[in-house]
């Protein structure tokens, strides 16, 4: 059998200007990165802002094991399946960040026959958004520390700095590191640190701006730390946001690829779904919406992250109402959460994924909460026994669940066809009445309390002494009325990874608070959470390589 990579690399993409063409978009509306990729220009947004929406589908997940569900994978097989049946189906996604890429996840351009090309760029440097990112943020830290340098008129406590640097890499060692040592001349020595681009504020304020304008002024909304008074200290007070938004001048456009099948896809934007929300870009979101009649695109993790924030954030910052849900499942997460070690996941127990099958019930509960009709999407692996579907097909019978077998990753968009056609007959037939799960004007400790109860099954929230100083501040700062962006471990409904399944009779921890002005959110972290992640014990780029023909190896 062959690799994602093989796969990818046997594949006979379109030139992009073609695949363009499919939904509409005129060649000089692109702004071309080689044969295959091309940004989408603002003529583009201008020229079809007056059509009508289509319809939006959200792809979502019950709770993974470390490896993923195929979410991405399901998302693109769908809009390959759509577009055979006829339809004029566009595809969101995010794009890849290289610290997952190099380190345990992979890639984030789908799998087997339902990927995203080129998968080798995407995976890789792309049209060099998280590198513009990356240089945004940087240069707000740099000219953060030279004002300091240079007298710090604006009496910054560098103390209280709360501003730090970022790479696009995993890499634990730069978590908490020592700044300004070697004397006077590099600056006043403080302790600062690294996290990953995707963590970044300038990440999720790329993904929730409505357009240039709006993106630099939610860049000067950045709130680097304080003065001496207890004030913020923002990035307009340094006079950063004007060379910041420069630099994500093209970062700010989305991105046009393509699926395996020449489905268009629209890339863009790709933060983290614990410390932000875990979507792509508005822009990218509402012109997909123009340009098709269906949208399929997705949310990070499981549904109790992604998709809450999606609903929660994405869709209320950018008006946005979603027709329906896709909740990915696999036997393989539920025999993870019903015990099974994960490298037994693939061996047939029956009885194991019926204890994990509560899981996803909770999931479908939840989304039936936000009023959007939920299909459930059972992503086939080769190891999935006749017993194990059946099982999960019974689970959703008997929760009045709708339901179909996906086999995109083995057969692409026609082993996809049954989803599609599920989904079309629930559009069709099933109303959308969605509704936030909080109202904006409850405060910060009301809306925690109300995702962890409703979503995710607890009994209530316990602040820990600074995280409760922070949101008071934050408060009174006037930011009491934000929506709220857990950061939450992936692999359960608890703030601790062990308690997998549907756990009971748990509180969640809130143990800081931190405030994404910019962005339109205050962050409240729980458990270990993690804005710097580390590479394992074998990395992924241990098995990636390139040789002297240029053809590439190991990614996936």
């Amino acid at each position: 059998m062959m690799t994602d990579i093989e796969i990818a690399q046997s594949a006979k993409p379109e030139h992009i200007a073609k695949v363009a063409a499919k939904i509409g978009i005129l060649e000089d509306e692109l702004e071309f990165y080689g044969k295959y990729k091309a940004k989408l220009s603002d003529e583009l947004a201008a020229r079809v802002k007056d059509r009508p929406n289509g319809k939006l589908v959200l792809t979502t997940a019950i709770n993974p094991t470390p490896a993923g569900e195929g979410k991405t994978t399901t998302t693109v097989g769908l809009g390959q399946a759509l577009c055979r049946l006829g339809k004029n189906a566009v595809i969101a996604l995010r794009e890849p960040s290289l610290g997952p890429v190099m380190g345990i996840k992979g890639g984030a351009a789908g799998g087997g026959y339902a990927q995203v090309l080129p998968m080798e760029d995407i995976n890789l440097h792309f049209t060099g958004d998280m590198h513009a990112i990356t240089a945004a943020h940087n240069l707000l830290a740099a000219m953060l520390d030279n004002h300091i340098h240079q007298g710090n008129a604006l009496g910054i406590d560098v103390r209280r700095i709360t501003y730090k640097r970022v790479m696009d890499m995993n890499d634990r060692a730069l978590r908490e590191i020592i700044v300004g040592l070697g004397g006077k001349v590099n600056g006043f020595p403080r302790q600062d640190g690294f996290m990953i681009t995707v963590a970044s504020e300038i990440m999720a304020i790329l993904c929730l701006a409505s357009d240039k304008e709006d993106l630099k002024e939610r860049l000067g909304k950045i709130i680097v730390g304080y003065n001496y008074q207890g004030q913020p200290v923002c990035a307009a007070d340094l006079k950063a946001q004007g060379a910041m938004a420069l630099l994500l001048k093209d970062a700010i456009k989305p991105n046009l690829v393509q699926t395996l099948e020449n489905t268009p896809c629209i890339m863009h934007g790709g933060p983290f779904a614990n410390i932000a929300h875990g979507c792509n870009s508005v822009i990218a979101t509402k012109l997909a919406l123009k340009l098709g009649d269906y949208v399929i695109t997705e949310a990070g993790f499981g549904a109790d992250l992604g998709a809450e924030k999606f609903l929660d954030i994405k869709c209320r910052a950018a008006g946005l109402s979603p027709d329906a849900v896709v909740l990915v499942a696999t036997c393989r997460a539920l025999k993870y959460n019903g015990g099974v070690n994960k490298a037994e996941v693939s061996a047939p127990n029956v009885e194991a994924l019926k204890k994990g099958l509560p899981n996803l019930e909770k999931h479908i509960e939840n989304i039936a909460k936000y009023g959007v009709p939920c299909v459930v999407a059972i992503n086939r692996f080769p190891t999935d026994t006749e017993e194990e579907l059946a099982a999960v097909e019974d689970c959703c019978r008997r929760l009045g669940a709708e339901f179909a077998v996906s086999e995109v990753f083995a057969k692409g968009g026609e082993g996809g066809e049954a989803l599609a056609k599920k989904l079309l007959e629930t559009l069709e037939t099933k109303e959308s009445r969605f509704k936030p799960i909080y109202e904006l004007d409850t405060d910060c400790y009301e809306k925690a309390e109300t995702i962890a109860r409703e979503i995710y099954g607890a009994d209530g929230v316990d602040f820990l002494p600074a995280a409760k100083k922070a949101i008071d501040e934050f408060t009174a700062m006037g930011y009491g009325k934000l929506p709220i962006c857990m950061a939450k471990t992936q692999y359960s409904l608890s703030d601790d990874p062990s308690r997998l399944c549907r756990p009971k009779d748990f509180r969640i921890t809130v143990r800081e608070a931190r405030i994404s002005a910019g962005a339109g959110f205050i962050v409240l972290l729980t458990g270990d959470i993690m804005v710097m992640p580390g590479l394992p014990k074998v990395p992924a780029a241990e098995k990636i390589d390139i040789d002297e023909n240029g053809v590439i190896t190991g990614l996936f």
